[in-house]
């Protein structure tokens, strides 16, 4: 792998470029980030041209290395001038884009990518670069959209299953407290699905609905109890899609916080994110940071 520079601080924030607009517009959404948490910035493009050597000739090969070099230099070009103080880093890359940004990120990292690649043909690969990056991350990773024309609203949302969102729910509150905004933790959970696992009349809804109250409320109170200068709103709400009501709330933040939840994929291959997951990275109205983890699929209440 060739590289520029290469700070060993994996606590950085990388993003991917590709020279679509989508790309470019990450690139400076993580940038701004960087600033808030006072890192520096990692910018890579990843070439794929190890994965297309047998198909490529070496003249194609030089071309993609010389273009490829460019877009990240104006791309940081770009960043500095907006950011001049930013510490920025780049790194051209043989493998492909889900794979460079993997190995940049580290153990520790946050990696940014667009939510849509190059038009045409290069679009079915590279459009799909940010769910790929998300579905093996070990590292959390924003998937940049819903920021073009749009005012802050000062809120970072947190979507919260169960308990065990504890750490879902710090995340978000740090993520709040560098953007200066209040947390609005949402816990969303499918009225159909729960009167037809656990009670055949409607009156039980209530008494369902008082436990998923109480479930928020303990992740609300231990994040307040770490987080005590921290305004924090807890909101349960029945729905009978729970992708839908999380993409409909997420018109009123700017940031959204969820882990990222995968299932096996098929025949032993790379794991699949989540029903409600996948339709958020397509249609959230803000940025989505999805944190890594294993094992049920968040969308299987959606």
């Amino acid at each position: 792998m060739e590289s520029t520079f290469r700070t060993p601080d994996t606590s950085s924030v990388t993003v991917g470029v590709d020279g679509s607009e989508s790309a470019r517009v990450a690139a400076l959404w993580a940038a701004k980030e960087a600033v808030r948490r006072d890192r520096p910035l990692h910018i890579v493009y990843g070439a794929d041209t190890d994965g297309r050597a047998l198909y490529l000739s070496a003249e194609t090969v030089e071309r993609v290395r010389v273009n490829g070099r460019a877009l990240l230099a104006d791309t940081a070009k770009a960043v500095s001038s907006q950011y001049p103080g930013l510490n920025v880093t780049t790194e051209f890359s043989r493998a492909d884009a889900v794979d460079s940004l993997h190995q940049a990120g580290g153990l520790h990292g946050t990696v940014v990518v667009g939510n849509r690649g190059l038009g045409g043909f290069n679009s079915l690969m590279l459009g799909s670069v940010g769910l790929g990056t998300a579905a093996i991350a070990r590292t959390p990773v924003i998937v940049v959209r819903g920021i073009d024309g749009a005012e802050e609203t000062g809120t970072v949302l947190a979507a919260v299953r169960d308990e065990h969102d504890l750490l879902i729910a710090r995340y978000a509150a740090r993520e709040a407290e560098l953007h200066k905004a209040s947390l609005r933790l949402l816990h969303v959970w499918n009225v159909l699905q729960s009167v037809g696992e656990v009670v055949t009349m409607l009156d039980g809804v209530d008494e369902i609905a008082g436990g998923h109250a109480q479930t928020l409320q303990a992740v609300a109170d231990a994040t307040c109890e770490e987080f005590p200068d921290l305004e924090v709103q807890a909101d349960a709400e029945k729905s009978i899609s729970v992708a839908g009501a999380l993409v409909e709330a997420s018109r009123h933040a700017d940031l959204l916080v969820m882990g990222g939840r995968r299932v096996p994929g098929p025949l032993g291959l790379a794991p699949n994110l989540g029903r409600a997951t996948h339709s958020l990275l397509h249609h959230a109205h803000c940025p989505v940071l999805l944190i890594p983890r294993t094992g049920g699929d968040f969308g299987s209440r959606s």
